[in-house]
């Protein structure tokens, strides 16, 4: 047999990791109410299905673009065609405009600059093959989605070099955390090309303040490098403080005539916003031509489907729709997070304060048995096993600190949120239970041996003494 390509038998996929081993275990035995009450609960996966209620209704509103009808008459034919790689002008129209009125509308988008992609994975994946050749690196703070490891790096051959945040200030970047990762690349001999940001963070739940932003902006304008920011939960955020992108805070420095304008890119998707990875909606934007052209030549390879932009951009161009989404997505978002961090708190676990995504970055720590990584696998095996919950272990995240944890909360009803609320008390119960076991054993035990020494001592204290 002939011999396979070095990319089709490598195993740098990251398929791997514990976060993707967990999605294979609960497929194997998914969780539903009726045909297996026992099965493996899904929170791992960040999808937001809060909202499905909103978009259906406005297409039972709206059928004729459902029904792909312009002005009452059928305009299928004219979709059904070939269509090139720039997309449908409408759509790019209603798609900048939805990520103005996310931002408040603080910052414009002009469709000219935004390149259609079938996803933010492949958004993120175009955007290195536009900035770097393989083998240079990019600078990621940690924790960071595990998907990158795949995204980033698998067809690339592009690196990624971890910014070591901690716990200790809530995992925010610092200067001396970018500082220590590039000289760490060049300890590699990697050549950095820049830094990627997810914000608001996955897996952390938390937006980059402006004091981070402005840091970023100072470091790559410092090192001559780009700044991609991953914006993709940006109509997520439930809590203040608000949402800053990067673009605003390149607009209020005044630096549209630097070399900065045109090395800061974002990359955006409704997947999460909108809820709607199954559309395969993504987007980059970038104020220099030369990655826009770059990458509308790339995005050939993954088109979004002309159906699709019709329909979206008929949904998006409903202005009444489109602030009304928003503002009940965030305020459910809201209510279902609070329930996942009192259900936590409930049983002695705490949260990150987070004010964005779809997930929690929850803390575990004291229920490992030793504070190592070995000892969160353990920890995330139990659960996974015999708590029957798939949870995504820090660890798979390039968290620095072992015994973090990223719980999903929007993609299950509240009667399954609180299943796994129950199952989770239940576990830490018992461990407690078997603890104070254990330590009722060791006092035993204890005692039994002081009193043994005490005979003993008795014993031989009344002896006669041996004469020689």
């Amino acid at each position: 047999m002939r011999p396979l390509s070095r990319k089709a038998t490598c195993n740098s996929h990251g398929q791997d990791s514990s976060y993707f081993l967990g999605w294979q275990e609960y497929e194997k035995r998914p969780y539903d109410a009726v045909r297996n009450p026992t099965g493996i609960i899904q929170m791992g996966l960040a999808e937001n299905q809060l909202s499905f209620d909103l978009l259906e209704s406005w297409l039972a509103a709206n059928p004729d673009a459902a029904s792909f009808k312009g002005n009452g008459e059928s305009i299928f034919r004219e979709l059904a065609l070939f269509q090139d790689y720039h997309g449908l002008p409408a759509f790019k129209k209603a798609l900048t405009e939805f990520m103005s009125e996310i931002r408040r509308n603080k910052v414009n988008f002009d469709p000219t600059n935004l390149v259609l992609t079938a996803g933010a994975t492949s958004a993120n994946e175009t955007l290195i093959f536009c900035l770097a050749e393989e083998g240079e690196a990019f600078l990621l703070p940690t924790p960071y989605y595990p998907g990158f490891d795949r995204d980033l790096k698998w067809r690339t051959g592009a690196e990624i070099v971890p910014i070591e945040c901690h716990s200790s200030n809530g995992f925010k970047i610092t200067q001396a955390a970018l500082d220590d990762a590039y000289e760490a690349a060049q300890k590699r001999n990697l050549r950095v090309k820049g830094v990627l940001i997810t914000n608001p963070s996955n897996p952390l739940g938390t937006t980059l303040t402006r004091e981070e932003l402005n840091l970023l902006l100072n470091f790559v304008n410092a090192k001559d490098i780009h700044l991609i920011s991953d914006e993709i939960y940006s109509g997520t955020v439930f809590n203040s403080p608000g949402f800053i992108s990067v673009m605003e805070v390149v607009r209020d420095l005044k630096l549209e005539n630097t070399d900065v304008w045109n090395q800061v890119h974002i990359v955006y998707s409704l997947s999460k916003d909108l809820g709607l990875p199954g559309f395969r909606v993504g987007a980059i934007y970038s104020n220099n031509d030369a990655v826009v052209s770059a990458a509308t030549k790339m995005s050939s390879f993954g088109l979004i489907s002309s159906q699709t932009q019709y329909l979206l951009s008929a949904l998006l161009s409903d202005k009444n729709f489109t602030k009304n989404y928003i503002k009940e997505n965030q305020r459910r978002l809201r209510r279902r997070q609070e329930m996942l961090v009192n259900g936590l708190r409930n049983v002695g676990i705490e949260c990150l304060q987070s004010n964005a995504g779809l997930f929690c970055w929850v803390d575990m720590r004291h229920l490992m048995s030793s504070n190592t990584f070995e000892g969160e696998m353990e920890l995330w095996k139990k659960i996974l096993y015999d708590v029957r919950l798939n949870i995504s272990a820090g660890g798979s995240c390039h968290c620095s600190e072992p015994g973090w944890f990223r719980v999903c909360f929007s993609n299950m009803t509240e009667d399954t949120l609180n299943l796994s609320m129950q199952r989770l008390k239940n576990f830490v119960n018992s461990m407690n239970s078997s603890s104070s076991q254990s330590h009722h054993q060791r006092m035993k035990n204890s005692r039994r041996r002081s009193l043994t020494k005490w005979v003993l001592r008795l014993s031989f204290s009344d002896r006669e003494p041996e004469e020689r």
